[in-house]
């Protein structure tokens, strides 16, 4: 038996959102039923370095199909400047839960960005409104192209606005998408207003308000996934139907991680949890509501769904270098 190594391209390519989306959503109700174990998010600083080492393990069980791992991800902001390398690298190990036979080692950086936006799709189905048809996207970096193909496969979107402080991302986005969607550059004012927005910026001063807002839009809050990351204002977070992904994982560095340590918000605040929304056991958007968001830390249970997911389509099609780790051939 030989494990398969899958880059970054066989990643991409077997991480269809048809299916990725799905499978996120019921590693989120495997979670809640309390089918799944994800111990805490472990945290490796390296102050000499200038950076950080992460470690993410699960385990779920869903009626079709269990899966096990662990993502060794890091946060260095000097690689590329330094050594040309990306700040965020991550590696992915996809083992049978029944053996604990390493079936693969795969790129965890794209597996990332493709269940990122997997995750924000799963909560804009449940808490945006049905016929929510725009899409504003407030940072242009490599994840805010994940949301856009992802939100797009569970509403209809027509129209997108991208906004960003570095006019050549936003020229690369539009260009990349301007074939398939009505898709312009815009103040954050302007994507907000749009039905659906994400936030997918590392700022730790909020760069959406109250104002720039629409009555009933939806927000996934993307970008936060540090102490003291911080892109919605305290009084928006306070308005609106606020739902997590992780208490834990949100009040230690989510979106709510800033208001919430300084008291500023508090559990009343908070509506609950997406995976039981997912479940049934809380309402996602009723007629009632007005602006929703979600605030999104990426969970471990995220990655290994996603992994099983590309892990199984690489096996059908061949992809990937199959190799012999632990010398048994």
């Amino acid at each position: 038996m030989e494990t398969l190594l899958l880059d970054s391209t066989d990643v991409h390519h077997n991480a269809e959102m048809a299916e990725l989306i799905p499978a996120i959503e019921q590693a989120f109700g495997a979670y809640e039923r309390g089918d799944a174990q994800m111990p805490a998010k472990s945290y490796i600083d390296l102050p000499a370095y200038n950076g950080d080492f992460r470690s993410m393990p699960a385990y779920l069980r869903t009626d079709d199909w269990d899966a096990a791992g662990i993502k060794w991800v890091n946060v260095h902001p000097d690689n590329e400047e330094q050594f040309d390398l990306p700040t965020v690298i991550g590696t992915m190990i996809y083992s049978d839960p029944e053996t604990a036979f390493p079936l693969s080692i795969m790129d965890g950086t794209e597996l990332t960005m493709q269940r990122t936006g997997a995750a924000a799709a799963v909560a804009t189905h449940r808490l945006a409104h049905p016929d929510a048809s725009s899409l504003g996207i407030v940072g242009a970096g490599v994840q805010a192209y994940s949301q856009l193909e992802a939100i797009s496969e569970v509403r209809d979107i027509q129209e997108v606005v991208v906004s960003d402080l570095d006019e050549a991302r936003v020229r690369e986005f539009i260009e990349t998408f301007e074939d398939r969607f009505d898709v312009r550059e815009g103040t954050v004012s302007e994507a907000g207003h749009c039905d659906v927005l994400s936030t997918v910026t590392p700022v730790r001063e909020p760069v959406v308000g109250p104002d720039d807002v629409g009555k009933h839009t939806h927000i996934n809050g993307m970008g936060a996934d540090a102490e003291g990351k911080h892109e919605i204002a305290d009084e928006l977070l306070l308005d609106a139907k606020l739902v997590i992904d992780d208490y834990k994982q949100c009040t230690h560095s989510g979106e709510i991680n800033v208001p919430f340590n300084n008291g500023i918000l508090t559990d009343e605040d908070i509506y609950g949890e997406i995976g039981e929304i997912v479940v049934g056991d809380k309402r996602g958007r009723t007629t009632e509501d007005g602006i929703t968001v979600f605030d999104s830390t990426g969970l471990a249970i995220q990655d290994v769904a996603a992994a099983h997911i590309v892990y199984e389509h690489a096996q059908e099609r061949g992809n990937g270098t199959s190799f012999d780790l632990l010398g048994l051939a």
